[in-house]
């Protein structure tokens, strides 16, 4: 009787094991690979700061200042003329201007609320009258919303030479 019950455990715990075993693949996380729409220099998405992180450093900056960076943001606004400049949301309440490196690139007119990877420098400069209202007839602003225009305005900046879309 004894070696009975002991083949029954026996039994038992070698197929709990064998469940177990089979169960385990069903817990593991996917990862989904994102794809990205690639302009100008060829980048990698990898240690990108997040758009919070750059505002705080933009913070601490003066005119003229500038450092490399590579960060993510949220995309606000796009020229749209030829796509020559972007608008990213810095998570703070402002916004970084976005040029391409030399021209040599644009990036598509229609990204306004998708996520992109820049990489260049961030400075910071004063911008003058004249070229925030280029920026705002670029932008479809009406002319009484450009007519408001009047000093020169201290700006966050980014000369990107590359550019990640996420698709």
């Amino acid at each position: 009787m004894k070696l009975v019950t002991l083949a029954i455990i026996c039994v038992l715990m070698l197929n709990s094991c064998k469940n177990k075993s089979q169960e385990e693949p069903q817990n593991q996380v996917k990862v989904e690979k994102i794809e990205y729409a690639s302009f100008g220099k060829e980048i990698v998405a990898s240690d990108a700061i997040a758009a919070k992180s750059m505002a705080s450093h933009y913070k601490t900056m003066k005119t003229g200042d500038s450092i490399d960076s590579k960060m993510v943001a949220k995309v606000n606004n796009v020229c749209q003329a030829k796509g020559c400049w972007m608008r990213l949301d810095l998570d703070d309440g402002n916004e970084v201007m976005v040029k391409f490196k030399d021209y040599g690139f644009f990036v598509p007119k229609d990204i306004t609320g998708k996520e992109v990877i820049i990489n260049g420098k961030a400075f910071v400069k004063e911008v003058s009258v004249d070229e925030q209202r280029h920026y705002a007839e670029d932008a479809g602003k009406s002319a009484e919303e450009i007519a408001k225009i009047i000093e020169p305005k201290r700006t966050y900046s980014f000369e990107a030479d590359g550019v990640l879309v996420v698709q």
